[in-house]
């Protein structure tokens, strides 16, 4: 199972190329049966002037994971997912370190989907809280 595990999350992590996930460097980490979950390094390149984690990179993220927990519980083959609006609440400043962002299911629709996003940082402490709604449409033949 784990050498599994490995080779899915390598899968995931390639479709990422080239993409803002790559830009803000963005991995996804761990997944199970209704959760995924990702991390972010905080680095200057998500800092905001004054040095500490840049609000729009946690939204950046959290949608990124979000839609990604969407994409892989979807059959691909017939739908594309879309998020409808992300919201976030900030909680606490991270200068450096990681940021994690695990998505878990609040409603799995066939057309809908809401998911709650909690960012921690590397002792667990809770940095945003973020909600996800994205739209399962199907792809066009």
């Amino acid at each position: 199972m784990q050498q599994n595990k490995e080779e899915f999350l390598a899968k995931v992590n390639a479709v990422s190329k080239n993409t803002l996930m790559e830009t803000l460097n963005i991995e996804i980490v761990d997944f199970g049966d209704d959760f995924l979950v990702a991390r972010m390094p905080v680095t200057s390149k998500v800092h905001q002037p004054d040095g500490v984690l840049h609000g729009g990179a946690t939204a950046a993220l959290a949608e990124s994971v979000g839609s990604f927990a969407s994409h892989i519980f979807t059959d691909i083959e017939k739908y594309f997912v879309r998020g409808l609006e992300v919201t976030a609440n900030h909680l606490k400043s991270v200068k450096d370190g990681f940021v994690y962002a695990k998505a878990t299911f609040l409603h799995k629709g066939r057309t809908t989907q809401l998911l709650d996003i909690r960012v921690t940082d590397d002792n667990d402490n809770l940095i945003s809280i973020c909600r996800l709604s994205t739209i399962t449409l199907p792809k066009k033949k």
